[in-house]
């Protein structure tokens, strides 16, 4: 497979943005256009797996509406090896330069990361990331890259990244998910960000992204909640959050049962049976 990403090129673009990244508000992040040769994402774009396909880890509650493929093994061959690029040296000294966190890990077990949609109706509500790493516990979360795949994606099929200052007052940046646009930004318990706005582009069209985390060992304590280490979503100014919902979420539960359900069901029963039960 071709290598896509260029050491010299990338920390170049690094320098030229890293200024940018540090004084952004409401916290350090930066959004970069055409980020990358779009060939390797128009390949990644038509092997998209469809939500239907049962490889997706789905959360669905008040905050939460989206699919996860987590993992490189429930994808194309093609896009499991751009996914390693993502792992690679020449993006990770790309993250470094950018971000001014020395010494990054990938996440080899992409928990959490790989390929995300959401479907009509779907969102991401207003939140601040898992703190630590469930397989390596050591490891603290530093960095998001986002990377969308939307082409023809309008305004009004909502869908930006929305970035809230720390008290939950504002949200201070909206990002549209077009493609090739890269997003990056840190990760700490108090940088809240979320697609909180119902998902409405056509049926037989999902709003679709790359997810990847990296980490480090330890990180600066004024970074953290002591005692958290889920996600923490917050409701917006305004919001009528219904009685009984749950704030946090263990990021290495959270599939729906149903889904589970189905899955096993789909593994013991003839596929004229399991269509019937769709019905």
């Amino acid at each position: 497979m071709k290598l896509y990403f260029n050491t010299a090129e990338l920390q170049a673009l690094a320098k030229s943005k890293a200024k940018e990244y540090k004084t952004a508000k409401p916290f350090p992040h930066i959004s970069i256009d055409n980020f990358m040769d779009p060939e390797p994402l128009e390949r990644v774009l038509a092997d998209f797996p469809s939500p239907d396909v049962k490889i997706w880890k789905e959360y669905e509650n008040y905050f939460e509406g989206k699919l996860e493929a987590q993992g490189e093994e429930k994808v194309s061959d093609f896009t499991s090896q751009l996914l390693y690029q993502f792992n690679s040296a020449p993006f990770i000294y790309f993250l470094e330069t950018l971000t001014g966190i020395p010494n990054l890990m990938p996440d080899p077990y992409f928990v959490g990361g790989g390929l995300h949609q959401l479907k009509p109706g779907g969102k991401l509500g207003v939140h601040a990331d898992f703190n630590m790493h469930g397989k390596l516990p050591h490891l603290s979360r530093r960095i998001n890259a986002i990377l969308y795949l939307n082409k023809d994606w309008k305004p009004e099929y909502n869908g930006d990244l929305e970035l809230w200052d720390t008290d939950m007052t504002k949200c201070e940046v909206k990002i549209a998910p077009l493609f090739n646009r890269l997003v990056v930004f840190d990760v700490t318990d108090f940088n809240y960000h979320g697609v909180p706005e119902i998902i409405s582009c056509p049926e037989g069209m999902t709003r679709k992204s790359i997810g990847l985390f990296y980490f480090t060992v330890g990180r600066p304590e004024g970074e953290v909640i002591p005692g958290k280490k889920s996600t923490l979503f917050k409701a917006r100014p305004g919001e009528e959050v219904p009685e009984g919902t749950h704030f946090t979420r263990d990021n290495y539960d959270g599939v729906k049962v149903k889904k589970n359900f189905n899955w096993f069901i789909g593994q013991i029963l003839p596929p004229f049976v399991t269509n019937l039960l769709k019905k």
